[in-house]
């Protein structure tokens, strides 16, 4: 539980690491009980007092020292270190939300390998969802030397990459990390995009069904492998699509029933499909009348 103190310094000895146990008086003066601002100058990442003590009272503290050390650029203390390395299983106990904040923004620091490092040496990845047991496949994150990623969906798309997952794989990996549908959709979308980059094989439809976006991101993340195309060469093969969504198609459901006899139903989506990949593969034009004489056809082989 929490207890509020009036004492400045028993506050202070409860806070997480040395440069966090700061104060600062009205006339500007810092007061500073345990050298933090030493630990500040030196780059250092270190628990006030008792490490293990710390993370007794909150186990995400051990998240938080690694996260800083990507985010930061700074080094975990030794007897800090350790004292990860002794507690990590208390972390089982702490509400995934919690610990995917940290992770997140560890993955989005300006050194993600020192604060994956920690986050393996210390052996923290075991009591995280879908990590247990994968320490070989993420240790090739620490080979990457090109970290550039900018939004939460290209930390993830990273993740699941590196560990192989397929659509399906990553969806059920997602959700165990309580990421919300409209990340996991947006992952989803990039996957695909990914494995094109990575083989050389980026079709028209694969662009398509990602969208604008989800293209960019995908490339963001190629860019750490080495797989990536120039951002301009890649925008303009997005840009030749000749639609950019099926609401562009030049006809819809209602132009269908009323132009090619269509009837509703499961047939009628199928043709739309059917078309809408026709058109973004350049094999027909977004004429509407060349889509409905086409529609008739399908509508007659069924």
């Amino acid at each position: 539980k929490v207890t509020f103190v009036r004492s400045l310094s028993e506050d202070l000895k409860r806070r997480d690491f040395t440069i966090n146990a700061l104060a600062l008086k009205e006339n500007g003066e810092v007061i500073d009980l345990f050298n933090g601002l030493d630990d500040l100058k030196h780059h250092l990442i270190k628990a006030v007092g008792d490490p293990n003590e710390r993370f007794h009272e909150d186990a995400l503290r051990m998240m938080r020292a690694v996260r800083f050390a990507s985010k930061l650029d700074f080094v975990i203390a030794t007897k800090t270190l350790n004292g990860i390395k002794q507690n990590a299983p208390l972390l089982d106990k702490i509400a995934v939300e919690r610990i995917r904040v940290e992770f997140e923004n560890l993955l989005l620091g300006q050194n993600p390998v020192a604060g994956l490092n920690d986050f393996l040496q210390t052996g923290l990845y075991q009591y995280c969802p879908g990590l247990s047991g994968q320490k070989e496949k993420l240790s090739g994150l620490l080979l990457l030397n090109n970290w550039q990623l900018q939004n939460n969906e290209q930390a993830w798309a990273t993740l699941v990459t590196q560990l192989g997952l397929s659509l399906q794989e990553s969806g059920k990996f997602l959700r165990r990390w309580k990421t919300s549908n409209e990340l996991i959709t947006n992952v989803k979308k990039m996957l695909p995009v990914i494995a094109g980059l990575r083989t050389s094989d980026l079709s028209p439809l694969t662009l398509f069904k990602a969208g604008k976006k989800a293209v960019q991101d995908a490339n963001q993340v190629a860019k750490l492998y080495g797989w990536a195309i120039p951002d301009e060469q890649l925008m303009k093969q997005y840009d030749l699509l000749p639609i950019k969504s099926g609401k562009e198609l030049a006809v819809n459901g209602g132009v269908l029933i009323s132009n090619a006899g269509v009837k509703p139903g499961p047939l009628l989506g199928k043709i739309i499909r059917k078309l809408t990949v026709q058109v973004v593969n350049g094999e027909l034009p977004n004429d509407r009348e060349a889509l409905i004489n086409e529609a008739e056809k399908l509508k007659k082989e069924g």
